[in-house]
């Protein structure tokens, strides 16, 4: 989240009527006003300028048809699902604000209403114009609002009233935060909008955190053969700290959260070339597969930076295909599990479990990797 221009709301409401005569309307020089409002809002208006707007124009809330709204809410069924929870417990947290939630695609298409809140007709009215599952909200058909700068910034925003840019949304204040998927591209935005209410710039933190907490419910939803949870050692763990990474039965990275892509430097973005277990752990990948076979709680393991994580593996979906089959106990299995227990044991440091043992580091890895690639092949 990028710094805000904090000022007192009587001098705030000044310098926003005085920036948009500055760069709306061309009076006088872009010096004062412009200064101390926010530059992704006048990056916005210079768009909808651009794009030959003008603030008086009406702005028309279009109906949306009913197989409108059945196509939104069919492409967006994965989003919805795990957004529901979340906006259920958002919507106790700002019930006496008179503000509601409001969740859109990556094109400001609203795919879901949280509960509007009681008030006077007009309010209403005016909630009901935006509160509407297939109504578009983007730039294009409303101009500057939080729906259209958090997804064009790409980051948490808060507007009020006159910062919009038409004079028919100068009635909405709001919050947004856009959201992202597992594989890290932005899947669309959690909005919290009041109509001629009371500034609450507090709510773009609330909104922040409701938008982690739903790309949180998408990678847990996200259908994987490993999934690990990391944190740092000593940190306390929680849900908006920890990281989450989802694991094919091969290795391959196949979602994460946004604290996971933090934690291990790597935008896990679409791309041509996978990203593998191997890439981010020394550690075998077989060690987090048996830990999470066993229930471990917590390993700590090491990255190829010399950082340590501590991670909790678990087992994915049942009869997920390509799941790694239990192998039916040898000899050399037995020795292999006893040498992955002592590295468990010893929090996945390896030169430890071979102190404990009395073999070499060497030795360790050799008869882990043999025991992988014995594994794979039978």
């Amino acid at each position: 989240m990028s710094a805000s221009i904090v000022l007192p709301l009587p001098e705030r409401s000044v310098a926003i009527a005085q920036a948009r005569r500055e760069l709306i309307h061309g009076d006088a020089s872009r010096s004062r006003g412009t200064a101390r409002v926010e530059p992704w809002i006048l990056r916005s208006w210079e768009r909808c300028m651009e794009a030959g707007r003008q603030p008086q124009q009406r702005v028309s809330f279009e109906p949306v048809g009913k197989s409108a709204v059945r196509d939104v809410a069919e492409r967006n069924r994965a989003l919805i699902l795990a957004a529901r929870p979340v906006i259920e417990r958002l919507s106790r947290a700002i019930a006496d604000t008179r503000y509601f939630a409001v969740l859109t695609d990556a094109e400001g298409i609203v795919v879901d209403v949280g509960p509007l809140p009681d008030g006077t007709d007009t309010a209403s009215r005016d909630a009901r114009n935006i509160a509407r599952v297939g109504v578009d909200l983007s730039e294009r058909a409303v101009g500057t609002s939080a729906i259209s700068t958090a997804l064009a910034e790409q980051e948490s925003v808060w507007l009020h009233r006159g910062e919009h840019f038409f004079e028919d949304t100068s009635v909405y204040s709001c919050a947004g935060a856009p959201l992202f998927g597992p594989q890290g591209d932005c899947i669309g935005m959690l909005d919290l909008t009041g109509v001629q209410a009371v500034e609450r710039p507090e709510l773009r933190h609330l909104a922040t955190l409701s938008a982690r907490s739903i790309e949180n419910m998408l990678v847990l939803n996200e259908p994987c053969e490993l999934r690990l949870h990391l944190s740092w050692p000593g940190c306390p763990r929680g849900e908006a700290t920890d990281g989450l990474l989802c694991v094919d039965a091969g290795g391959t990275v196949t979602g994460a959260n946004a604290a996971a892509r933090q934690m291990l430097h790597q935008p896990l973005a679409r791309s041509q070339h996978a990203l593998h277990c191997n890439d981010l752990f020394a550690l075998p990948l077989e060690m987090l597969f048996d830990a999470a076979r066993r229930g471990d709680a917590v390993l700590e393991v090491p990255l190829w930076s010399g950082l340590r994580v501590q991670v909790r593996p678990q087992r994915g979906g049942k009869g997920s295909p390509g799941a790694v089959p239990e192998a039916r106990p040898r000899l050399r299995d037995v020795e292999t599990a006893l040498i992955r227990k002592a590295v468990a044991d010893a929090r996945g440091n390896v030169a430890e479990a071979a102190r404990t043992l009395g073999i070499s580091r060497a030795t360790v890895y050799r008869k882990l990797w043999r025991g992988r690639a014995s594994g794979s092949a039978d």
